[in-house]
């Protein structure tokens, strides 16, 4: 073991913390230094099983609590984020690299999920038809799954996490988290914060892994639901894995997000909207806009005009630094990766208006920095259009017409988000009615749906039938349960062997 980290973590198995045994590490960095600070257990195919057998058990006891009681605890949760809400952000950013009012924004969202699930008493009330044939009532109820997963990505380790368990639990479901094994320290603390509100021991435990606890929870016949949010490789593999081993399945994928800017858009409102999308987080975000689509050569050129002093005046540093507005990549690896890709869009024949590469900043020479690129006149068949880049890369593709834009978009195989820019209502209805894409804005360039709406993509953006939170998150944590009652009045008639019709 590396004797210069200064943290091993672990395991939260049966409401405690648990050491691994397993043998494996991975290393968690401080983005800002790309030095590592952390080692985090890599779980054996033993280990999980242990959490696995840890939330079955709980499952009986826990399935039986009233919602109302459920309820109780998710409440409670809430006040204990909020009362550690410095210390949870500090967390996300050391391990993520994200500015402190990122991760703090990441967490409220995440919050607002926590207080959808407060509502559950009412979330899971059934239908009830009296009288549908004499003497036969019939209704129908929503129970548990049973034992769920969630495997979560490295990009919102607050916020993800927090978008699964509490609806599963407060459904009646026990839970396995398996995060991001980049940033861990997050997700264990909520759920020692779970721990705190008063969840029984059990009901939620977080694994800490790779590959192999991940193909152990979807191919333990206890595992009856798996949660996924990362990219589109892995999701599907989860989505086959997981269903060819009679499991639920909900994996949300990849994405490339375009904003489609109109000629008559308001322009300085435009460009604003998309320094946020495109370099917020570092553009390590699923909706990210990572493709402007500007309709006209004027329109791109004064979008790229405006853009560009914005985007050479990024503050890109350390999140220990308060003016910075843009963090490091998560990891030096992935850094590389973002690298490449640039690479790429200048070999493809893209026109690199702003070359972030090489970006230093003072004090922190060895982090995981790049500054923000700008790439123009990008066709559709380059690899900067195709790929999910996953960092502050945003690329203008010229199209001369609105029909264009709206097939440009259609055609992509992700189809996570969309927007578009018009003062033209038309327009925007037309894009809102035709687009194929499952999360669409209209002036609003990060459509992200509020807790009690659902998200969730098209295409090779979602596998599953169920989107995230929301009704949708109640709908796939539960199944649905109809009865068919008869209680005999004492008067005998026979016994019945077809089916009677409804005005008997």
């Amino acid at each position: 073991m590396d004797t210069r980290v200064k943290q091993t973590l672990h395991h939260y198995i049966g409401g405690k913390k648990v050491q691994s045994d397993g043998g494996r590490f991975g290393d968690v960095y401080n983005p800002a230094t790309g030095e590592v600070t952390t080692l985090v257990p890599l779980a054996s195919a033993d280990e999980t099983r242990a959490a696995i057998a840890s939330a079955a058990a709980a499952l009986p006891a826990w399935s039986a609590t009233p919602p109302a009681k459920r309820a109780q605890v998710m409440f409670k949760f809430r006040e204990l984020v909020y009362a550690n809400m410095d210390e949870i952000a500090q967390l996300v950013s050391a391990e993520h690299g994200k500015t402190i009012e990122d991760a703090k924004g990441s967490i409220q969202r995440g919050v607002e999920v926590v207080e959808f699930a407060c509502g559950i008493p009412q979330l899971l009330k059934g239908d009830y038809s009296e009288g549908v044939a004499s003497g036969v009532d019939m209704y129908n109820v929503r129970q548990p799954v049973g034992v769920c997963a969630g495997i979560t990505p490295f990009n919102f380790p607050a916020m993800v996490p927090m978008w699964m368990f509490p609806v599963a639990i407060a459904c009646g479901n026990t839970f396995i988290l398996k995060p991001s094994e980049k940033d861990p320290s997050c997700p264990l603390r909520l759920a020692e914060l779970m721990t705190e509100a008063g969840l029984p021991d059990g009901v939620l435990n977080v694994v800490n892994g790779d590959k192999e606890s991940v193909d152990t929870l979807l191919t333990d016949p206890r595992v009856d639901a798996i949660s996924f949010v990362g990219s589109t490789q892995i999701g599907e593999y989860i989505y086959q894995t997981g269903c060819a081993n009679n499991k639920r399945v909900q994996a949300l994928c990849g994405a490339k997000n375009h904003m489609v800017v109109m000629p008559d858009a308001d322009l300085d409102q435009a460009v604003d909207a998309t320094m946020g999308a495109a370099y917020g987080s570092a553009g390590e975000r699923c909706m990210a806009i990572s493709v402007v689509v500007a309709v006209g050569d004027e329109t791109a050129d004064q979008l790229i005009e405006k853009l560009t002093p914005k985007i050479k005046g990024l503050k890109v540093g350390s999140y220990t630094d308060a003016s910075t507005e843009m963090g490091p990549l998560v990891t030096p690896a992935h850094c590389e990766k973002v690298h490449g890709y640039v690479d790429k869009g200048v070999a493809e024949g893209a026109e690199l208006v702003i070359d972030g590469r090489g970006h230093s900043v003072a004090g922190h020479e060895n982090g995981a920095f790049i500054g923000g690129c700008l790439f123009d006149k990008v066709k559709p068949s380059m690899s900067i259009y195709t790929d999910e880049i996953f960092g502050p890369v945003l690329c203008v593709v010229r199209v001369d017409t609105y029909d264009e834009a709206e097939k440009l978009v259609t055609e992509h195989e992700y189809g996570n988000g969309a927007a578009i820019f018009t003062r033209d209502g038309d327009c925007a209805r037309a894009f809102t009615t035709n687009v194929q894409i499952g999360m669409v804005g209209v002036n609003v360039p990060i459509p992200v749906p509020v807790a009690y709406h659902s998200f969730g993509g098209w295409k090779r953006s979602l596998f599953g039938d169920h989107h995230i939170h929301g009704m949708e998150g109640v709908r796939f944590y539960t199944r649905m349960k109809t009865i068919t009652a008869r209680w005999p009045s004492g008067i005998r008639d026979g016994a019945v062997f077809n089916f009677r019709s409804g005005s008997e």
